[in-house]
């Protein structure tokens, strides 16, 4: 290691994929303690055994959070950030999906590097296979580049999303990725604090990273580092393209969130990139026979409170939207199903 040992603490978010846990904390744990200091756990109120089989492990390492409520991985993102800075005030902060694992040799790695002009690193991930994960591929932000500006207009994801050939290069500056795999820096949160826990599900990472990068902070692209995603359901499908959400009240933090990560993106262009975008969303309808009307209600709630920026719906409210066959804008407008049991033990911190 270069200089004085970094102390490196990680964080893994999980529900109800203990299978998977298992697997990720070996592989976590069986680096040593210079290389990994700690590990949180935050089990988003699993029910599948997960907590009875922590309860058995004998790591000390291993510091365990319970919530009585799914908190969504945004929000066991947070919780979990917030824990491990207060309590062990790490130099560095990994974090990571239960489903995704670093390659034996990705922690010592790591502290190989020269890390003096970074403030953050993704890791490269691919899947079990081999294969590049296309959905943890990071990006550089067109709108603040108009290289990357004109390759999306020419070339779509393609034209800003790193190319595959940089997964064979050295450290490269990106602006947006994911948390499978992402090394954050104490420095980094105090310029810029932790992941907003009321977006629950899909786009925290994104807003949180691009936030980092908007704020000064320096994020690289680290193909030395190599994390594999267990994410076998979606790989080689059409569900990899989004064409269909399953359960169906995915579509509004999907679409939410999105509009909220292309604000922080566009700027002034965030407008006409509304009239662009959004015709595109409103047609996915078509995948989604027998529900279409169902899709429909979500994807128009969220395209209204993703345009005024609002982040305080609760979990329960977005299950009645998806149960109802109409709503309204009272507090749970014909609840009843999972949506009614959801806002007995499901609320907003």
């Amino acid at each position: 290691m270069q200089g004085a040992p970094r102390q490196l603490v990680a964080l893994v978010v999980t529900y109800n994929r203990l299978d998977k846990l298992k697997v990720t904390l070996a592989r976590l744990l069986a680096s040593d303690v210079d290389a990994l200091s700690a590990l949180v756990v935050v089990d988003n109120a699993s029910t599948d055994g997960t907590m009875a089989w922590l309860d058995g492990q004998t790591d000390p390492r291993l510091d365990v959070l319970r919530s009585q409520i799914n908190r969504g991985g945004a929000g066991g993102f947070e919780w979990g950030m917030r824990h491990a800075m207060e309590r062990y005030d790490p130099d560095w902060l990994m974090i990571t999906d239960d489903d995704g694992r670093p390659e034996p040799d990705a922690l010592t790695t790591f502290h190989r590097l020269d890390l003096s002009r970074w403030d953050a690193l993704a890791a490269a991930v691919y899947f079990p296979s081999g294969e590049i994960c296309e959905m943890n591929r990071p990006s550089r932000n067109p709108f603040w580049h108009w290289r990357e500006f004109l390759g999306a207009a020419r070339r779509g994801r393609n034209g800003f999303h790193i190319p595959h050939s940089a997964y064979e290069g050295d450290l490269r500056p990106i602006d947006v990725t994911s948390f499978v795999g992402f090394f954050v820096s104490r420095a980094a949160i105090a310029r810029v604090g932790y992941p907003d826990g009321r977006l629950f599900i899909y786009g925290d990472d994104g807003i949180y990273t691009l936030g980092l990068s908007k704020a000064g902070g320096r994020i690289a692209f680290a193909p030395q580092i190599r994390f594999e995603h267990d994410f076998t359901t979606f790989a080689g499908s059409g569900l990899a393209k989004g064409q269909r959400f399953n359960p169906l009240w995915k579509v509004y933090y999907h679409h939410r969130n999105l509009l909220l990560l292309y604000r922080l993106a566009a700027g002034w262009l965030f407008a006409p990139a509304c009239l662009a975008i959004l015709p595109k969303w409103l047609l996915k309808a078509r995948y989604h026979g027998g529900q279409r009307r169902a899709f429909l209600r979500l994807m128009g709630r969220a395209i209204l409170d993703g345009l005024r920026g609002r982040v305080d719906v609760s979990h329960a409210q977005v299950l009645a939207w998806a149960e109802t066959p109409s709503f309204s804008d009272s507090e749970y407008p014909g609840e009843s199903g999972a949506a009614a049991e959801a806002r007995k033990t499901v609320k907003q911190d």
